[in-house]
C-alpha cells in the first residue's frame, strides 16, 4: 500500500513480488512529521522500505552547515548502502511527512534480494545513485543558477515518485532554505529564480511548499539556458 505515488528508488526497479516480499516481511510501523529514521555514524543493522510518505536525507558538517542530499518517496530502501558496504549510516534520514515504514534486519534484507534473484538489481541501482551524484556535481560547476535549479526541481520531483499532472501540480514539501541546501546557492539566489519561475506560472510557493505547476516548461528551461528569462516580470 502507497500514499498514491507510483514506487521510485529501488522499489521502482523491483519485481512486484520482492517488494511485496520486504513489506511482508519486515515490521511495519507509522511515523510523524519530523522523526529521525535513522542517524548519520549508526550502525547499519537494519533497512527500513518507505511504504508511503516523504522523508528528507541530510548531512551535517563540522562547521553546522546541514547538507540536503535528497528527497526520496514511497519505494525507496533505507539502509541499503550500509547493507552493501558494511560500513555505518552515511547521512541522517528525516520524515517530511507522516510516513510508514517497514523495517527488517539487512541480513533478511540480503536474503531476500537473493531469493528473489535481485542482487545485481541492488547493485545496479547504487552505482545508478553514485552516477547521478557525479552527474549533479558537474552541473553545479557548469550551469547557470536558473537552469540548475529547474533540473534540481525536476530531479525532486522524479525522486518522491509523484506523479506531475493535474491541477493541483508536485506539492515538494521543502522551505526555500532547504531547496538551497539541496541546489548548493545561497537562499536568496534560489529565491531570485523562484520569482522568475512563478512569473511564467511555472511554480507556487507556500510556507515550506514548492508546488510545480507546469513540468513540460520547467523541463524546456532545464535544458535550454536561452530559455531562460533575463529578469524575472
Amino acid at each position: 500500500m502507497t500514499d498514491g505515488r507510483r514506487l521510485s528508488g529501488l522499489g521502482g526497479l523491483l519485481p512486484p513480488e520482492a517488494w511485496r516480499a520486504l513489506i511482508d516481511d519486515g515490521h511495519l510501523r507509522r511515523h510523524k512529521p519530523g522523526e529521525t529514521l535513522v542517524r548519520r555514524g549508526e550502525p547499519g543493522g537494519f533497512v527500513y522500505a518507505l511504504v508511503a510518505g516523504l522523508v528528507k536525507v541530510t548531512r551535517s558538517e563540522r562547521q553546522g552547515t546541514e547538507l540536503l542530499l535528497a528527497v526520496r518517496g514511497p519505494g525507496e530502501v533505507i539502509g541499503d548502502r550500509s547493507v552493501l558496504d558494511g560500513g555505518p549510516r552515511s547521512a541522517t534520514v528525516i520524515t517530511l511527512d507522516h510516513c510508514e515504514t517497514a523495517g527488517l534486519p539487512a541480513r533478511r534484507f540480503r536474503e531476500l534480494m537473493t531469493i528473489h534473484d535481485c542482487d545485481d538489481i541492488l547493485i545496479r541501482h547504487a552505482l545508478a545513485r553514485l552516477r547521478d551524484r557525479e552527474d549533479r556535481w558537474a552541473e553545479k560547476a557548469t550551469l547557470p543558477a536558473g537552469p540548475l535549479v529547474a533540473r534540481e526541481l525536476l530531479r525532486l520531483v522524479a525522486e518522491t515518485g509523484d506523479v506531475p499532472t493535474g491541477p493541483l501540480g508536485v506539492n515538494l514539501r521543502l522551505s526555500q532554505e532547504d531547496l538551497a541546501a539541496f541546489v548548493g546557492l545561497s537562499r536568496s539566489a534560489v529565491a531570485g529564480e523562484l520569482q522568475r519561475l512563478r512569473s511564467l506560472g511555472v511554480v507556487s510557493t507556500a510556507r515550506r511548499r514548492v508546488i510545480i505547476r507546469d513540468v513540460l516548461r520547467l523541463q524546456a528551461l532545464a535544458e535550454h539556458a536561452s530559455a531562460w528569462p533575463m529578469t524575472a516580470e
